[in-house]
Formats: structure tokens, sequence, C-alpha cells
């Protein structure tokens, strides 16, 4: 492995960890992919779940007066579930199969994105069924891989929340699941050394990350934003899909 492909993979994974925390959904579903270029996806989400809760912290901040009271009720005891399934299941899943899981969802997340059609329904409350349905599968991806962001969006964009609801709703709900995702994380992967230095050299670019995302969350379109986000998550989960094929 290039040292310097790792390093700029790894930092560039910390920056969009931050921007996602920032306000910016779904692209730190590019990180953990970025990584598993270089490294196998579980260490790959191992090295970035410290980055994850450092990031949480400064993001919870930045929108500790904007959220969805009904939906951390719901998401927050589900998302907990997921993460308890998660834990019991990680043993017996391979490298290869979490490869292909997440290239898998990078693959279903954009086509559900470009294929569906656009109407003008109004908007939907946060159903309990759905909710425990899509916040227990939300916390079960980001225990595995950091990519709980889909099915928390699947359940939350047709609320039609405000953006900074919606935001500050989402960097909520993962702070928690991410910070009950720690001591399963030591007990399954226990960090060495190294391990945890890279982390420590890689927070200051997703602090920067986090602030940077709240900036953009106010100034860039929304349209032309994601467009790029999704593009580079579709073509980064093709390339898993074939490594997981072909391996």
């Amino acid at each position: 492995m290039n040292l310097d492909t790792y390093f700029f993979l790894a930092v560039l994974a910390a920056f969009l960890v931050g921007l996602s925390k920032g306000g910016l959904p779904s692209i730190s579903m590019l990180a953990v992919p970025l990584l598993s270029l270089v490294m196998s996806p579980v260490k790959a989400a191992a090295l970035l779940l410290p980055i994850f809760v450092i990031s949480d912290w400064v993001g919870v901040y930045l929108y500790r007066r904007d959220f969805s009271k009904a939906n951390l009720r719901l998401l927050i005891p589900a998302g907990m579930v997921g993460v308890l399934a998660g834990w019991l299941t990680a043993s017996i899943v391979s490298d290869r199969v979490v490869t292909f899981l997440i290239g898998a969802m990078g693959v279903v997340f954009c086509l559900n994105v470009w294929l569906r059609k656009q109407t003008d329904r109004a908007p939907q409350p946060a159903d309990c069924a759905k909710g425990w349905f899509w916040g227990t599968l939300a916390g079960f991806t980001s225990f595995i891989s950091h990519s709980g962001g889909p099915p928390f969006q699947i359940f939350t964009l047709p609320q039609k929340l405000a953006k900074a609801e919606f935001a500050g709703t989402a960097t909520i709900v993962f702070a928690v699941i991410n910070a009950a995702k720690i001591i399963p994380y030591q007990n399954l992967r226990p960090y060495s050394h190294q391990t945890l230095l890279d982390a420590m050299v890689l927070i200051p670019f997703a602090l920067i990350g986090t602030v940077a995302g709240a900036y953009l969350t106010r100034r860039i379109s929304d349209v032309w934003f994601y467009r790029i986000v999704q593009l580079s998550l579709f073509l980064v989960s093709i390339k898993l899909l074939a490594d997981a094929v072909h391996n």
C-alpha cells in the first residue's frame, strides 16, 4: 500500500465525516468505501469511529436548537437495537460480505434517488412502526460500515423537515448511535496504539470538515452538491462491488 495514497484517502474520509456532521447528510457514506480501497472495510470502520464520535460533539453543538423531538423518540431507541444486532452478528460476517453490502447499499441508494418519481405529497408524520424499522436498520448499517444515512433519510425525507431540523435530528441520532458503538468495537476489534494515533492525526481534518459542512449547508445549492456526492458514491460503490465479486 502506497503511504501517500493511504494518507490522502484517510484525510479525505475524515473531512467527509466532518462535512456530514456539519449538516450535509449521506456524504459520510463515502468515507468507509474510500478507505476500503486501501484497507479492510472492517478496519476502516474501526479507524473512523473515534473521528465520528469527536465530530459528533461539534455537530450537536452547532445544531443544539434544531431537531425533531418526535423523530428522536423513535430513532434513538431503534438505533440502539440496530447496534446490538450488528454487534451480535459482526463475528460471522466476512470482510467480503461487508464490502459487497457497502457497495450494494450505495448503488441502491443512488438509484432510488435518481429513479423515484418526484411528487408534491404533503409532509408525512413520523410513523412509529416505520420509525422502528428504519431506525433499527440505520443502527445496524451504521455499526458495520458507518452507513446509517440512507435508512435514516428514507424515513425522514417524506416528512419534509426544515433543513436545519433535518440536519440536527440526523446529527443527534448518530451521535448517540456512534457513542453506543464504542464498547462493542473495542470488544470485537481492540484498538491498537497505531490505530489510535492515526485517528488522532485525522481528527483536525474532521473538525475542519464539520465547520465547513455547517457553512456549506447554508450556502451551496442542494441540487448541485448532492448530484456530485451521489455520483461519487455510485462510482466508489461499483468499485467495491467489483472487488467483492472478484476477490
